[in-house]
């Protein structure tokens, strides 16, 4: 079966998108929407879409099966609602949204309606990080006891770039921030403590941040984020039975390295189709063939749990001096 899919919001990440569709064979990229109709019109002009819609009403009301949402993290809540309310499977861009409240409101909607909707977290869906967690279920690594790593990623300010601007959801946090948490989260679960310290720019968006994560037993996460210096970007998973590390850089990386107690160091390669987000798609398109409504790899649990960590970290780096 050959999954419909539309576009919403032909900005950077849906013209990287548009070609890893093609790459997935049960998924035929049909449409594409926006609020400006001559937008529209140009990306699907440009990507060879058939179709193209001036509103996303437009789109959410058109044949297609599944919605890529790749609008600013601040206009996801509406437009997930709308294509929720018409019964379209939704692909929500991380982050998520950018409050709590917001995030329950998409999951409530929903779960009432019966309809599929996933945060594109793709990094779960690498070939890499599936080896990963299927060698952690194992108990391979025994007891996880620590995640820690970065992703620093310098950028020169720019107030009128999405990435800085508050208005779109601008920020360390929910740009870099989502990767690192995400990643903890699905090895460590819900933190119990949370601690963050951090800087700002000019305009109030966090420019980075060192977190730390604390669980019980005395397990932990500690993440550095940022756009003020460069960095590896790179995960190490550590256990009472050995260790893993996701070479750099780990959220769209293709290597592992694994040690074992005892034994011999293992160089593990994963190749990932495409530029990796093909191996999301093809999950989306198998929880619609399968009938669910939430993904099991990408649970909307934890989705709100990362989105109730962010919060807090942004709340306590808004209060601590820049």
């Amino acid at each position: 079966m050959s999954i419909r899919w539309g576009i919403a919001g032909p900005g950077r990440i849906a013209a990287t998108m548009v070609a890893e569709f093609a790459l997935v064979t049960d998924a035929e990229l049909v449409a594409v929407g926006s609020r400006s109709a001559s937008r529209a019109a140009t990306f699907a002009e440009r990507f060879e879409i058939p179709q193209s819609f001036g509103s996303y009403a437009d789109l959410f009301a058109a044949d297609v099966d599944a919605i890529y949402l790749a609008t600013p993290h601040a206009q996801h809540t509406e437009l997930a609602l709308a294509a929720i309310e018409a019964g379209k499977a939704v692909l929500i861009e991380k982050a998520f949204t950018t409050s709590v409240a917001d995030t329950q409101a998409i999951i409530n909607a929903a779960r009432a309606r019966g309809v599929f909707v996933m945060e594109a977290m793709w990094t779960r869906f690498l070939p890499a990080i599936t080896h990963l967690r299927e060698l952690v279920t194992s108990g391979a690594l025994g007891q996880v006891r620590a995640v820690y790593g970065d992703l620093l990623a310098f950028r020169e300010f720019d107030p009128t770039d999405r990435l800085f601007n508050p208005d779109l959801g601008g920020g360390a946090v929910f740009d870099l921030g989502v990767y690192v948490i995400s990643f903890a989260q699905q090895f460590l679960g819900t933190p119990e403590v949370i601690h963050a310290v951090g800087g700002h720019f000019g305009n109030g968006v966090e420019s980075d941040a060192g977190i730390l994560l604390g669980y019980s037993e005395g397990r932990y996460a500690n993440e550095s984020i940022g756009f003020t210096a460069p960095g590896p970007g790179r995960q190490v998973v550590a256990g009472t039975l050995g260790w893993a590390e996701t070479k750099p850089r780990f959220h769209r990386g293709e290597d592992l390295v694994v040690q074992l107690t005892g034994g011999e160091r293992q160089e593990l390669h994963f190749p990932k189709t495409g530029a990796g987000y093909t191996h999301q798609i093809a999950h989306v398109n198998a929880c619609l063939a399968a009938g669910l409504i939430e993904s099991p790899v990408m649970p909307l649990a934890d989705t709100l749990a990362v989105q109730q960590v962010m919060s807090q970290v942004r709340a306590q780096l808004h209060r601590s001096p820049a």
